[in-house]
């Protein structure tokens, strides 16, 4: 099985370093392609470093444009990546513009896509990610659902059969295998002067929040409301929107600059709460057994909700914003395990390996 995986954004590459060690035992010949959507070394070599995953293969060095000009540079290239390697399929993760350039590099070569965390939708078309994730979805030739809601959501579009398989969710794996190995290399509690429990973790990046003026400034107003000490790893974006809009850091809030994946589990392990718009943050959240606000309108996670592990809070109304965080320290969910049982990744490698490649090729059905 020869197999090309696309990923350019660090929850990616989470995903992918837990993935490629199941794809190493199954002696998968995998080329990992970066297109570099997270260019800062911090925001990416980092990650690659710390997760011990395979260097790339190839790496693109695209980002720092808008959604279109990202997407259509990446096309150009992953094509001719693609090209030259001549893969049995291409592999992609998530609902990122490199997920969406890659599937469509290879659909037009006529190579199949294999899609991890298929299904999962918001329901909110306004979303880059949206509109990312149910595009790859009908373009790809298996669909590996994390959840039996995503299996759900696709049933509804029509995308169901053999090309549907139900894996559970690689981060379920990356947090068991990486939990342990940050609680024996990461000191971020002791750099931090931070004490287990004391703190919220915060984390902000989404357009819908940072590129809004109103928005991003009552979720530090909320910060402020909560009055708790934050800790605010700063992403690139957040930080250029802040300074260009001229805002003002609450006092209680403590930025750092963006931490290696390690240091981020210590991080979300001992915080007493996460407040987030991030979609892979507050399922983290819940692998750790901590309580989440999650800063957005809605949420693919929708589990997590109903079971009382997460709680939605629009962004528009910074007490209200405070009222969450402030309800959710302390709270426990309910017992749920709807992420499978931590063997996602082997089941996914399983279904790609050598028997994999070959139904892939000339099974009509899933080789569409």
């Amino acid at each position: 099985m020869k197999l090309v995986t696309v990923v350019g954004a660090r929850p990616q590459f989470v995903k992918a370093a837990i993935v490629s060690r199941a794809l190493d035992r199954r002696r998968v010949d995998e080329a990992i392609v970066h297109t570099g959507q997270h260019f800062d070394a911090n925001m990416s070599q980092v990650f690659f470093d710390e997760l011990e995953m395979p260097a790339p293969a190839r790496h693109l060095g695209i980002g720092g444009g808008t959604h279109g000009q990202n997407t259509g540079r990446m096309i150009e290239r992953i094509e001719a990546v693609l090209v030259e390697f001549s893969p049995h399929a291409v592999l992609v993760y998530g609902d990122t513009d490199s997920t969406l350039a890659a599937a469509i590099a290879a659909a037009k070569l006529n190579i199949p896509i294999a899609h991890v965390e298929a299904g999962l939708r918001s329901f909110n078309r306004r979303m880059p990610e949206e509109v990312n994730r149910v595009l790859t979805d009908h373009a790809s030739s298996l669909l590996f659902a994390p959840t039996q809601v995503a299996v759900r959501n696709l049933a509804a579009e029509g995308i169901a059969g053999d090309l549907v398989i139900e894996v559970g969710d690689v981060m379920h794996d990356a947090a068991l295998f990486y939990g342990a190995k940050a609680d024996q290399t990461s000191n971020v509690l002791g750099r931090l002067s931070l004490r287990p429990k004391d703190y919220a973790l915060a984390t902000v990046h989404r357009a819908e929040n940072t590129d809004d003026l109103a928005r991003l400034s009552v979720i530090l107003n909320g910060f402020a409301k909560y009055g708790g000490k934050v800790v605010l790893p700063m992403h690139p974006r957040a930080k250029a929107r802040i300074e260009g809009f001229g805002l003002r850091i609450p006092a209680n809030v403590l930025v750092i600059e963006p931490v290696g994946y390690l240091d981020m589990v210590m991080l979300e392990k001992h915080a007493c709460l996460i407040a987030t718009d991030s979609g892979g943050v507050q399922k983290e959240a819940f692998f750790h057994r901590v309580p989440c606000a999650t800063l957005r309108d809605e949420t693919e996670w929708v589990e997590l909700v109903d079971s009382g592990w997460n709680r939605l809070v629009s962004p528009v109304d910074a007490d209200a914003v405070a009222r969450a965080m402030a309800a959710a320290v302390g709270t426990i969910g309910a017992a749920i395990a709807p992420y499978g049982r931590g063997d996602a990744s082997d089941r996914i490698a399983a279904r790609l390996s050598e028997d994999g490649a070959e139904r892939l090729e000339n099974d009509p059905q899933v080789a569409r």
